[in-house]
């Protein structure tokens, strides 16, 4: 079993690097856990409140049910996956049943910020983006799938993503094995990436240790 943690800011490219990087995977070789499906339950504040909430904080994750899930994983255990709604800023009653397989995948930007959790994985990347393209990919994001306006997301990109970012989710660069660079060379590096999960499935771990100091 291979544990992989991907991580890098917001609209950096995190879930089109996790697509390229899984292609090649069968379905049922590949679980994948992100963590804007562990924000913390917050049915004891009010709509208005949940809203103000800093989610680009670490805070605003439930790290323990996290780990506790990637351990289970680890394990050969199914989870109940939570769901959370963005509408709503808060988790859902259903949930998502996911099973264990060969290769693990925690996606998030933040999931490298709780040692606990990076010493559960075996390999790490960091998806780079510049900034600007990160806003904009952020607007689009946000204001089409999430149900946002423009305000709202300039003020939370400048009140909060851009300071957390600098806090929080940059420094975790120097964790990676890997930094990916969302631009013309991505598909260099992503093919390097495939070839190393797909060496390490065949041999062991360690030749994913080896293979990531490039």
């Amino acid at each position: 079993m291979l544990v992989i943690g991907i991580a890098g800011g917001t609209g950096s490219g995190k879930t089109t690097v996790v697509n390229q990087i899984i292609q090649d995977l069968l379905p049922n070789e590949v679980t994948l856990l992100s963590q804007d499906s562990y924000y913390k339950e917050n049915n004891h504040l009010s709509y208005k409140e949940r809203t103000e909430i800093n989610f680009d904080h670490p805070s605003a994750i439930d790290f323990d049910l996290l780990i506790e899930h990637v351990r289970d994983l680890k394990q050969g255990l199914t989870i109940e996956q939570p769901v959370y709604s963005f509408i709503e800023h808060n988790r859902i009653s259903e949930t998502k049943r996911t099973r264990s397989s060969k290769v693990i995948i925690v996606e998030g930007i933040l999931v490298f910020t709780e040692r606990a959790l990076r010493d559960l994985m075996d390999v790490k990347f960091f998806v780079y983006a510049d900034p600007d393209e990160r806003l904009i990919r952020r607007l689009r994001r946000d204001i089409k799938e999430r149900g946002r306006d423009l305000d709202e997301v300039l003020n939370r990109y400048q009140n909060t993503l851009k300071p957390m970012h600098e806090q929080f989710i940059e420094p975790t660069k120097s964790y990676a094995d890997i930094i990916i660079p969302h631009d013309n060379y991505n598909s260099v590096a992503v093919n390097i990436v495939q070839t190393v999960i797909k060496e390490a499935l065949k041999n062991d771990i360690s030749a994913v240790k080896r293979k990531s100091n490039f």
